[in-house]
């Protein structure tokens, strides 16, 4: 089984927090006190991200990962309630949300349109939900994944949904907002992210999309030598330039108001 690696997926925390800053522009106001959902929380960086904007808040982070709790418990928002869940089977109607907000989490969750039609109905009148999910999965960093995993030597083992595109285009999720009593307010962006180090994308990779990848390997020579091929691929695709090595990464959001 994956797991996941708070320590890597922190290395570029402040570019994978900033779109949350961001979406979380785009709420309007809310109740005094709100309780406040951050469902797929992580290590705590985007929750502290929602006690900036709302001290007030009744915080509850939300996260399949024990080892993401963990981190959050300890390193994470004083004062948050950290919850060992998954996105799909927790019971977010029993907190009487205002808001319920997800930084990157939606991708891994298959089916979350409908998630987000119960999400709405568990809001109280006026809620507030707001997501955010990344959109370049027909980028290079994901597309030369997808290939080496079909390529001959590792497709019998890593082959099985390889393709496999886990979001949806802007519009279904302002239909599925609408469809379910919002007001919808939805849009993308696509970041020019500077990286700085030795194999930048890869080590951002290796947070996110490379980490189950890896974790269908259990030869640990078969893991180095598949990250040597991807290594060498994205350095072809992304070189380094005078300043750094430019990522471009497109993110869509979105954020319903209940009726």
């Amino acid at each position: 089984m994956s797991t996941w690696d708070p320590q890597q997926y922190l290395r570029f925390a402040d570019e994978r927090t900033r779109p949350f800053g961001e979406l979380l522009a785009r709420v309007p106001e809310l109740p005094p006190a709100p309780v406040v959902l951050d469902i797929g929380c992580g290590p705590g960086n985007s929750t502290a991200v929602l006690r900036r904007r709302w001290p007030d808040a009744t915080l509850i982070g939300v996260d399949n990962s024990a080892e993401m709790i963990a981190a959050a418990r300890t390193e994470g928002e004083p004062g948050a309630e950290y919850r060992l869940a998954d996105a799909t089977g927790y019971d977010v109607a029993a907190d009487r949300p205002d808001l319920i907000a997800s930084n990157a989490t939606l991708q891994w969750v298959e089916g979350h349109l409908a998630l987000l039609g119960r999400w709405a109905e568990a809001l109280r009148p006026g809620g507030v939900i707001a997501i955010q999910v990344p959109g370049n999965f027909d980028a290079p960093s994901h597309t030369l994944l997808a290939d080496l995993r079909l390529s001959p030597r590792w497709r019998d083992i890593l082959g099985e949904g390889a393709r496999r595109t886990p979001v949806h285009g802007p519009e279904r999720y302002l239909e599925t907002l609408l469809a379910a009593g919002c007001r919808a307010d939805v849009w993308e962006t696509t970041y020019s992210t500077l990286l700085d180090g030795e194999d930048p994308v890869l080590q951002w990779v290796a947070g996110t999309a490379l980490r189950p990848v890896l974790a269908r390997l259990d030869d640990p020579v078969e893991r180095a030598a598949f990250t040597e091929e991807y290594r060498a691929l994205l350095r072809d695709a992304y070189p380094r330039g005078e300043y750094g090595t430019v990522f471009p990464f497109r993110r869509i959001f979105a954020v319903g108001i209940r009726r």
